[in-house]
C-alpha cells in the first residue's frame, strides 16, 4: 500500500510518501481501506521535531481516518464489514491506504453525515465538545475564543452560540477575522493587532488553544468568576499561569476535559450534531495523500482555515 513516511525530524519536506507493508488484522482488530486522513497543527510540530510528545522513527504520522471496514479479525462480529466508520489510530499509521484498529475504537458515521465531515469532526470535535461541557457556560456571558478559525475553534464557536454565549473570536489576519465573523461570532479580533486585547474587551471564559503570549494576555482579560481552558500550544509553548495568580484574580484554569469513556461519548454527541445538522465542521483544505508535504507547508505557513484534511 502507499503511505507517508517521517523517517527524520525536519520541515515538510521530510514527508516521503513510499510503499508499505499492508497491515492485516489481529484478533479484536479491523481493518480499514482509508478515504481521509485528519491533519492537526500539532503533527506538524511533531514532524519538526517538537510538540507535546515524542515519537520514535521511522514512522508513518497521523491519528485520525474515515473509511470502510473491508475486514474483520477474530472475534469481531462480521457485520462490521463494509461500515463507514471513523477512528484515531493511536497516534501512528494514519497518513496511509489502510489503517488496523480495535474494533472498539471505531464510532460509525451516522446516516446523512458525509464521511469527510465525520473525519473533520472525529478529533475536533470531541475536543470541542469536552471544552464547552468543561466551560459551563451560562446563558449571556461573553466567551473570547483563541484560533477561531480553525478547525477547534470554529466548532467551539458554534457551541458556545449555542450555549448562549457572546462569541469573540480571535485570529489571525483579516481573512481569518471575517471567517469568523460568517461562522457567527459577534465580535472577531485580529491578534496580531497590537491592541487586539483592548478590541476584544472582558470576558468570563476563555479557549486558549494557542499558549505563549496570546495565552497569557487572554487571562489578563478574564473577569473575577471566570475560566481559563488551557489545551493547545499552537504557538509552541503553554500558556504559563500559576495557581497562585489564578487564585489571585478569582479564576479557574482547566487542563483537563474527560477520560477516556467521556471523550468517546463526546465524540458520539459531536458525530451526532454534525448529522443533525447542529454541528458543522469547516473543511477549508484538502490534499492528496502523496503530497502531505504540501498540506503541512500551508499548516505551518498559518495559511488554513477550518480543517485540513487528506484525500486517501
Amino acid at each position: 500500500m502507499r503511505a507517508v513516511w517521517l523517517k527524520e525530524f525536519g520541515g515538510p519536506e521530510v514527508l516521503v510518501a513510499g510503499d508499505a507493508p499492508d497491515p492485516v488484522p489481529a484478533a479484536g482488530q479491523v481493518l480499514i481501506e482509508v478515504a481521509y486522513a485528519n491533519i492537526t497543527f500539532v503533527e506538524t510540530q511533531v514532524r519538526a521535531g517538537g510538540g507535546p510528545f515524542r515519537v520514535e522513527l521511522p514512522m508513518i504520522p497521523g491519528n485520525g481516518v474515515g473509511g470502510v471496514i473491508s475486514k474483520v479479525g477474530e472475534g469481531v462480529d462480521p457485520g462490521l464489514a463494509g461500515k463507514r466508520v471513523v477512528t484515531s489510530t493511536g497516534g501512528s499509521g494514519a497518513y496511509a491506504q489502510r489503517v488496523v484498529v480495535a474494533a472498539d475504537a471505531v464510532f460509525e458515521v451516522p446516516d446523512g453525515l458525509a464521511l469527510d465531515a465525520a473525519v473533520a469532526i472525529l478529533a475536533d470535535g470531541r475536543t470541542a465538545t469536552a471544552l464547552v461541557t468543561a466551560a459551563r457556560i451560562k446563558p449571556g456571558e461573553r466567551v473570547l475564543v483563541e484560533a477561531a478559525a480553525g478547525g477547534v475553534g470554529g466548532l467551539v464557536v458554534q457551541l458556545a452560540k449555542a450555549a448562549g454565549a457572546e462569541v469573540v473570536g480571535a485570529a489571525g489576519g483579516p481573512a481569518k477575522t471575517e471567517h469568523v465573523r460568517a461562522r457567527g461570532a459577534e465580535l472577531a479580533v485580529d491578534y496580531r493587532e497590537p491592541d487586539w486585547a483592548a478590541k476584544a474587551g472582558e470576558v468570563d471564559v476563555v479557549f486558549d488553544g494557542v499558549g505563549g503570549e496570546i495565552g497569557t494576555t487572554s487571562f489578563g482579560l478574564l473577569r473575577p468568576g471566570g475560566r481559563m481552558l488551557i489545551f493547545g500550544l499552537s504557538s509552541g509553548v503553554w500558556t504559563e499561569v500559576s495557581e497562585q495568580d489564578a487564585a489571585a484574580r478569582g479564576v479557574t484554569v482547566l487542563r483537563q476535559f474527560g477520560g477516556p469513556a467521556e471523550m468517546r461519548a463526546f465524540t458520539e454527541s459531536a458525530l451526532a450534531e454534525a448529522a443533525a445538522g447542529r454541528l458543522e465542521p469547516v473543511i477549508g483544505q484538502r490534499f492528496p495523500l502523496d503530497r502531505a508535504a504540501d498540506a503541512h507547508a500551508v499548516m505551518q505557513s498559518r495559511g488554513t482555515v477550518g480543517k485540513t484534511l487528506l484525500e486517501v
